[in-house]
């Protein structure tokens, strides 16, 4: 099979993965706390150098590009912009570090501030992940007492008692695995913020991370390159038919 149909091939499957990527970021241009993610593209040696066949700068017939593919993904966790709601259970972080929430028996990482109280008056995310205190247990109030404010630190206060959120940073923002509904999963131990880092902006919310004119470009530039690796793919395709016709036509 000609090498260029593999090459295309590989083209238009990178391409078509920048395009799940890039719908996943338009889709949530207006969900609080989004950090955007971004496809790696990488060019790839030639097969016979991939598999140590052949050293590349030959200049051999086989030392020619092998194409492009997505490497990895990639978060990009600049923070958002602060928009100010006046809700009272909305919190933003200023700076770094994230809020702690825990869903099943494990504890997640999150930047999204939109928090509710449940029935029971604990505080919870949208999707009813309890939200934690700097001790580790969930924060709640007493839901018959409207009395309760927070601090700039992160604290709420309620009838002389105050409750700390937890409040992280991770060692390396490597460290970070996305894992939907806004969470991430630490894969090392996150450090407490120091008392002095710990800044919070009552009634706001942190917007999404997703600039749309930059991702409805890129959108487009992506759909262009997959649009054009196809087309060679049926170029190729069909010049490749017409040599087989013309070779197994009888004489």
């Amino acid at each position: 099979m000609p090498y260029g149909l593999y090459l295309s091939a590989e083209g238009a499957n990178a391409q078509a993965k920048r395009l799940e990527i890039l719908a996943n970021n338009m889709a949530n241009v207006d969900t609080v706390g989004f950090k955007r993610q971004l496809a790696l593209v990488q060019a790839r040696y030639a097969e016979a150098i991939e598999q140590g066949l052949l050293e590349p700068g030959t200049g051999a017939i086989e030392d020619q590009g092998g194409g492009v593919y997505v490497r990895q993904t990639q978060t990009d966790y600049s923070p958002g912009p602060l928009k100010h709601t006046q809700g009272r259970t909305d919190l933003a972080v200023e700076g770094d570090g994230f809020f702690v929430v825990a869903k099943g028996d494990e504890s997640f990482l999150t930047r999204a501030g939109n928090f509710r109280f449940d029935a029971d008056g604990r505080l919870v995310t949208q999707q009813g992940h309890a939200v934690l205190s700097d001790s580790g247990s969930p924060v709640a109030i007493n839901p018959a007492d409207p009395s309760w404010q927070w601090t700039t630190e992160g604290a709420i206060r309620q009838a002389g008692a105050v409750q700390n959120l937890a409040m992280v940073a991770p060692g390396s923002l490597g460290d970070l695995v996305p894992v939907g509904e806004n969470l991430f999963r630490p894969l090392a131990e996150p450090e407490p913020l120091a008392t002095d880092q710990r800044r919070v902006a009552v009634g706001y919310l942190e917007g999404s991370g997703v600039q749309p004119t930059v991702e409805m470009t890129q959108l487009i530039e992506a759909s262009r390159a997959f649009e054009a690796n196809v087309n060679m793919l049926k170029t190729q395709d069909e010049m490749l038919g017409g040599l087989v016709n013309r070779v197994l036509r009888p004489a």
